[in-house]
């Protein structure tokens, strides 16, 4: 907290906690928790995760239709998992089955999900997500924590450079309650994805007047906005630090944030399970989240066999949610890739296991009519508004800048009217005068290396 700073020390020791305590939300409690057992070697860290996956396969076998057939097609019950290396005994869960198997993940017992939403679709195939108040909990003192160990606390003024989502279908109430919790914390959101001049300009002059003590940002959006202030000479504040998400951190963004505002630290997560790992100032791989998700990273043998990846080797993110008993989720397969590290010591002195670099959800830089770059990432971010009537989708934007949605909907050879205008208003917004169509197709082909591309830009000859 910077000294002087009255109502940031009055907002993080009483009324922040005050205003969790009124609505029942432990996240105080729980922060003060996960500062202590940071500190513990893999092998503790390791015997909670066993604890809570017991209890997560109990309630999962005796209250959820998917996991009782699958546990008891396969013999298995709570006591079977002596260790989380024991998960292996469960198949994957991917992100067609995430969906498919909804109704039958949900619960029949307490505690019932609190939260529904859809992803925001960065692999191309958005889902549906519930979980229940102790999982809601258990993310929002997690990435309090991740958060802070990148100089980014409660009570601190922070100007977020994020993606908006569509407020349509959103209530007047609703959007009125954001705002007065936004500004009771401090919290200004700004959209990153217009990045032409003038836009970048503004936000420049929107930093001056609010004086962040720290920024959240798409990676890329922090990027480009280095970029601007580095190119310009524009920097006149002292050094604020930048937590980056959404996109992986490139080496080359890294050097231009840091020169335009501070300490970059870079942080990993999904909507479906919220912040899995964050980077702490070793700035050496980033630790996982291990007190409420087990993180696995698998390696598919050519013969199709399924192995733990070794340290330094690439496999694919596995999350398994530890606090999620309203509709669980045990190995779900989210599409990235990561490097794993193994249990090599921090220099920080933390016990939680690193990964990374992570690699995936890079979008493509777009361009409006008049030359100006957009972000990509704003078209994934629009289609968790509309996931629940497209099964997949592509945004292609031809070498001469006109724009095709491909979307393959869920029923029938077109969209809804809502969600069609939907889209045509957020295309008008984001990307003026660049022409734009929609196209219906049955499927949308993969890459060579099996990987859905949502962003694609076509470059001229």
């Amino acid at each position: 907290m910077i000294e002087g700073d009255l109502y940031g020390r009055l907002l993080a020791n009483t009324l922040f906690p005050a205003f969790e305590a009124v609505r029942g939300r432990p996240t105080v409690a729980l922060l003060k928790y996960l500062e202590e057992t940071e500190r513990w070697t893999p092998g503790a860290l390791r015997e909670v995760q066993t604890g809570l996956l017991r209890r997560l396969v109990r309630h999962a076998q005796h209250h959820t239709e998917y996991y009782r057939h699958l546990l008891d097609e396969r013999g298995l019950k709570a006591e079977s998992f002596l260790s989380p290396d024991d998960l292996q005994k469960l198949p994957l869960l991917d992100r067609g089955t995430l969906r498919e198997s909804m109704t039958a993940r949900i619960a029949n017992a307490p505690p019932a999900a609190v939260v529904r939403k859809t992803t925001s679709g960065s692999s191309g195939q958005p889902v549906e997500v519930m979980y229940n108040s102790e999982s809601r909990h258990w993310r929002d003192a997690t990435r309090w924590r991740g958060y802070g160990w990148g100089g980014y606390r409660i009570g601190m003024r922070a100007m977020h450079y994020w993606g908006f989502v569509p407020s349509g279908s959103s209530t007047w109430w609703k959007r009125r309650k954001i705002d007065a919790d936004r500004l009771f914390k401090r919290d200004l959101y700004l959209d990153c994805t217009p990045r032409g001049e003038q836009a970048l300009d503004e936000v420049v002059s929107t930093l001056r007047r609010f004086e962040p003590q720290a920024i959240v940002a798409y990676a890329s959006g922090a990027g480009a906005l280095a970029r601007f202030v580095n190119d310009r000479n524009l920097r006149t504040w002292s050094e604020i630090p930048v937590l980056t998400g959404a996109e992986s951190l490139l080496p080359h963004d890294r050097v231009e944030v840091e020169r335009a505002f501070g300490p970059a630290f870079e942080t990993y997560g999904c909507r479906e399970v919220m912040l899995i790992a964050s980077e702490c100032d070793a700035h050496d791989g980033l630790h996982t989240s291990m007190e409420n998700l087990i993180v696995e990273l698998i390696v598919r043998e050519p013969n199709g066999t399924i192995r733990a990846a070794r340290p330094g080797e690439t496999g694919e993110v596995v999350i398994t949610d530890l606090h999620n008993l309203a509709c669980p989720m045990i190995r779900y397969v989210n599409g990235d890739l990561a490097v794993a590290r193994g249990d090599a010591p921090c220099r920080c002195g933390r016990g939680l296991v690193k990964i990374g670099p992570v690699q995936g959800r890079v979008t493509e830089t777009m361009y409006d009519g008049g030359g100006n770059p957009v972000g990509g990432l704003v078209f994934n971010i629009l289609f968790s508004t509309i996931g629940q009537v497209a099964r997949n989708f592509q945004v292609v934007q031809r070498a001469d800048r006109s724009v095709v949605f491909r979307v393959v909907p869920y029923q029938g050879t077109a969209l809804p009217a809502k969600e069609e205008e939907i889209l045509r208003t957020h295309a008008a917004k984001y990307l003026p005068g660049a022409p734009f169509a929609i196209e219906i197709v049955d499927h949308i082909p993969l890459t060579a290396a099996g990987k859905r591309r949502v962003v694609v830009v076509e470059k001229k000859e």
